[in-house]
């Protein structure tokens, strides 16, 4: 993995919005790739704008008539009472907006270059990737497409038949699990919330022997986080010794997020991406959750800075700094005084402050049942 880093961006994000109430109405792909350029982490040799995925290549996982669907809901903005129902277009979550095939369909594009980008080695970072929750046939979670699969399965046809999809968003990557169910040549790994939405993810959760689960209680540190990293990520991904891992990066696992319950600082983050990104040739990092516009762009920055060698600031440059000050969290989706009145280092800085705490015992059980689920030639214990 010795070839530069590469970034896939796109300007559709740039005020593309679910609606003023939806947790999506926040600027998130934009803002980060506003706040690496302001850094001067990427360069023109460096990024790719993210094509747009047609529907042959999104064909390959999703029905056609839930394609054409999206392809009508954003012609027309609007749906109707069938497609609503059978397609939860419009429904869950799941609004019509102006780029409700455009954007999805952008972001799997990027994930599908990503892939292709990766045929012989190398890392690639898409934050607009990262929408676990897509099914064939309907949206689930915001996720319209589900550009992960689509970028697994773009590396099964190139030819590769061991790989690891690991997901860090606080929601169980389920669209992902479920889609290789019964394919042993990707191997699921998932750390999220327990007992948040889509309910699934138990511990005990294997997927046909081809996944491993481990559900974290509210409040989720830092230190918890290395634990699992230690005790399971790593021994399970060195014992698969995959020949391409894909890693969500949801930013929803922060303290900061609204819509979970875990306490993580964006140093969990970089730590798990800079452990694992030596582990095999090929590496794809996505996006994912995140509903509070700082610590996403933030979180992603970061992790851009991991693969790409840059050292973290302690104070961000006047042009970094101005691209934060410009955000803003509209009151309806902020529910905490803190995040209508944001604290000053949100604009100041780039890492947070680690977020320590004990290593309780449900995190430990959780990080030996997903070792002990696997054979010990699976789990870096051979």
């Amino acid at each position: 993995m010795a070839m530069t880093p590469l970034l896939i961006g796109s300007e559709i994000y740039r005020g593309s919005t679910y609606g003023a109430k939806h947790p999506l109405a926040i600027p998130r792909v934009s803002t980060m790739l506003d706040l690496v350029r302001a850094l001067g982490w990427v360069d023109a040799a460096q990024y790719r704008d993210s094509p747009r995925a047609g529907i042959d290549d999104l064909a390959r996982f999703h029905d056609r008539d839930y394609l054409e669907a999206l392809l009508r809901a954003e012609r027309t903005q609007a749906v109707s009472a069938e497609d609503r129902a059978r397609f939860r277009i419009g429904a869950d979550g799941n609004p019509v907006f102006r780029e409700v095939f455009s954007r999805p369909a952008t972001g799997a594009g990027g994930t599908l270059l990503a892939a292709r980008l990766t045929a012989d080695g190398g890392v690639v970072h898409v934050p607009g990737g990262g929408t676990h929750h897509g099914r064939p046939d309907r949206a689930s979670g915001f996720c319209y497409l589900n550009d992960a699969v689509l970028g697994l399965l773009a590396w099964l046809d190139l030819g590769l038949n061991n790989i690891v999809y690991l997901d860090l968003d606080a929601h169980h990557g389920d669209g992902v699990q479920d889609a290789f169910h019964d394919d042993p040549r990707v191997f699921t790994l998932s750390i999220h919330e327990a007992g948040r939405w889509p309910f699934t993810g138990a511990g005990d959760d294997r997927a046909g022997g081809h996944a491993a689960n481990i559900p974290v209680p509210p409040g989720f540190n830092d230190t918890e986080m290395a634990w699992v990293l230690h005790e399971a990520i790593l021994p399970i991904i060195r014992g698969l010794r995959p020949q391409a891992i894909m890693i969500q990066c949801g930013a929803d696992a922060l303290e900061e997020d609204p819509l979970a319950k875990l306490s993580l600082s964006n140093a969990a983050h970089r730590a798990v991406v800079a452990a694992v990104m030596g582990l095999a040739p090929r590496l794809i990092v996505l996006g994912g959750g995140g509903y509070n516009p700082w610590s996403v762009a933030r979180c992603w920055a970061g992790v851009w800075g991991v693969l790409a060698g840059h050292a973290m600031p302690d104070r961000l440059p006047p042009a970094a700094e101005a691209v934060l000050r410009g955000l803003a969290f509209h009151r309806a989706l902020a529910p905490r005084a803190a995040w209508r009145d944001p604290p000053e280092h949100w604009f100041t800085t780039l890492a947070d402050a680690p977020r320590p705490g004990v290593v309780r015992a449900v995190v430990r059980r959780a990080a030996a049942a997903a070792l002990a689920g696997l054979p010990a030639d699976r789990a870096g214990v051979a």
